[in-house]
């Protein structure tokens, strides 16, 4: 037995040290009468960004060449694809004397592009023994072919569709995205032109780091509500106001915004609009006096932090930008804009707050401690634990190069687990009821879409144009990326607004001498998030507050919301432009 033994591992060894040798060996022998052309290089669009899934194909005197791809392939083609970073690397086998005199030319399409042929010089090849070597870079230019224009036109349809809420948020998306794949497997089959963007493309073009981290953060709240602890917080604040309303309203409005920059400020609103209506109820007062501050500060307390609102949570996953990146950055600008809300908010509801009736303070304190109260200690020592660890990895996640979203699904992980072993926590409802699974799917489909028209051009020709209409000058575009988004978003969600401008913001702090201190990312920040208070539809936040409130019979109205919001996000993103204009 023990000499079996020694055999397999003798047997083991030989195979590491042979696939050891092979690996280190870049080039295969060439056969007596034969020369082996290498060639490599990069395919990039004129913005200098990779060009995945480009067709390459090889002629040698005008000779179309089966080619190997990678110095080790062994599937011979006729032609091959650049990598996702843009890359190639082939190997052709030819008749030995015949690449020194050779004209090599290579040929790269690719839908939405213009079909380039490229020569290689005879000086720009170098050899050793039988091997030839040549590398490659190769621009493409776009081309505004059918793709372009389907996958416009279904993005805008499926836009509006969003927008005015004539379909479902996630079904729209996802009617958008699954067009764009049909078209490109039927149509798109017969004529590459009408190849929009591949499966494999939209399944990378899916940020997973944001649907991790926002079902992980709804799994740890949908734990912590069950514990009380966030009507318990209204009865607090109630509490401390000691019956003065436009007290009571700072107080909700702070928390709010605190809450907002640790949670997902959807989540907060969820949680603390029932609340509020009954407060402002039992204070005989409309509720939009209460819930339209609220959600004004749940817009801009969550842009205080990378978590706090998606549009965030959006920019740190493609730029890489930390948790405490956020903090330094944008705390300040959202510190000053509260203060400002809270003087706002007392200008405009002054005369309303005036309406309370409450004829016995301390006794409605009594109803409110006995109504709201922590109904599992336990579990929520716990979990303020565990949501403590995750914060901390959200403040250090940058130190331990985590993705934010590890740290999410790691104290969801946590509390679900320990609320399931203690049996104070039912998996079905909370999977089913706490996890907003039609928000995800939003997301999901909403990131093919933006990667379809980021596939035909659409992203690349906004680009160009808000270069040339900011003329390169930095004060221009900070000016130009901060308006355009607030003014955008408060029409439309500023989540496809912000996935839409993402590419097209790191495309002009690469071009614009100035912007390598991300003030253009901090810019459209400050203007997707704030701007998301213009309207009722401009940030979800805002979605679901008014419609819990219709839904309990005290609807807004469009216009009695905009002419609030949008007085207020004007005079917001006012201070974001003097700020960024003072300190970038």
């Amino acid at each position: 037995m023990r000499k079996v033994l020694w055999c397999f591992a003798a047997l083991m060894v030989l195979l590491v040290i042979g696939s050891g040798v092979e690996a280190f060996d870049e080039a295969p022998a060439a056969p007596p009468d034969k020369e082996i052309l290498h060639l490599s290089g990069r395919i990039l669009d004129n913005h200098k960004e990779p060009v995945d899934e480009a067709e390459i194909r090889v002629f040698i005197n005008g000779q179309l060449q089966k080619v190997r791809k990678g110095a080790h392939g062994h599937q011979v083609l006729e032609y091959f694809k650049s990598e996702s970073d843009g890359s190639y690397q082939v190997v052709i086998e030819v008749q030995k004397g015949l690449l020194p005199q050779a004209e090599i030319e290579i040929d790269i399409f690719k839908p939405s592009f213009k079909e380039v042929r490229v020569k290689i010089p005879q000086d720009h090849l170098a050899y050793n023994g039988q091997h030839y070597f040549a590398v490659k870079d190769v621009i493409l230019e776009r081309s505004l072919g059918p793709a372009f224009w389907i996958s416009t036109v279904v993005f805008l349809l499926a836009y509006i569709l969003i927008s005015f809420e004539l379909l479902h948020r996630t079904v729209a998306a996802m009617l958008g995205a699954a067009i764009m794949l049909v078209i490109t497997y039927t149509v798109g089959v017969i004529n590459p032109q009408y190849h929009i963007i591949s499966y494999e493309r939209a399944i990378a073009a899916i940020d997973m780091n944001v649907i991790f981290l926002l079902m992980g953060m709804m799994i740890i709240v949908g734990i912590l509500k069950n514990t009380g602890v966030f009507q318990w917080c209204a009865y607090k604040s109630y509490q401390m106001a000691r019956g003065n309303v436009f007290v009571l309203c700072l107080i909700l409005t702070t928390f709010t915004a605190i809450s907002s920059a640790f949670l997902d400020n959807v989540t907060t609103m969820l949680l603390l609009t029932p609340v509020t209506i009954e407060i402002a109820l039992s204070l005989g007062l409309n509720p939009a006096v209460l819930l339209i501050p609220e959600i004004l500060a749940s817009n801009v307390g969550g842009t205080s932090t990378l978590i706090g609102d998606p549009p965030n949570i959006m920019i740190g996953s493609y730029t890489g930008l930390t948790f405490m990146d956020f903090v330094i950055n944008l705390g300040p600008v959202v510190a000053i804009s509260m203060i400002v809300l809270y003087g706002f908010f007392k200008v405009y509801y002054g005369r309303e707050y005036k309406k309370a009736t409450i004829t016995d303070v301390e006794a409605h304190i009594a109803k409110l401690r006995e109504e709201y109260r922590i109904t599992d200690a336990t579990l929520l020592t716990v979990g303020l634990i565990i949501m403590a660890v995750v914060i901390f990895f959200f403040i250090t996640h940058g130190i331990w190069h985590m993705e934010v979203s590890v740290a999410a699904l790691f104290g969801a992980s946590l509390l679900f687990t320990y609320g399931i072993v203690t049996k104070r926590i039912k998996l079905l409802e909370l999977v089913e009821k706490d996890i907003e699974w039609t928000t995800l799917l939003f997301f999901i489909f909403l990131f093919i879409l933006v990667g379809a028209v980021e596939e035909t051009g659409l992203l690349a020709i906004i680009a160009d144009w808000v270069l040339k209409l900011s003329h390169g000058n930095l004060v221009a575009a900070i000016c130009l990326i901060l308006w355009v988004s607030a003014i955008m978003s408060a029409f439309v969600d500023n989540i496809p607004f912000t996935a839409t401008m993402l590419p097209i913001t790191a495309y002009l702090t690469r071009v614009i001498p100035g912007a390598e201190n991300n003030v253009l990312w901090w810019a459209l920040a400050l203007g997707a998030c704030f701007g998301g208070n213009g309207t009722m539809i401009g940030a979800s936040a805002n979605v679901v507050t008014l419609g819990i409130a219709e839904s309990a019979g005290y609807p807004v109205k469009f216009f009695e919301y905009m002419k609030v919001g949008f007085v207020y996000m004007v005079i917001s993103v006012a201070i974001s432009n003097i700020w960024l204009l003072i300190f970038y």
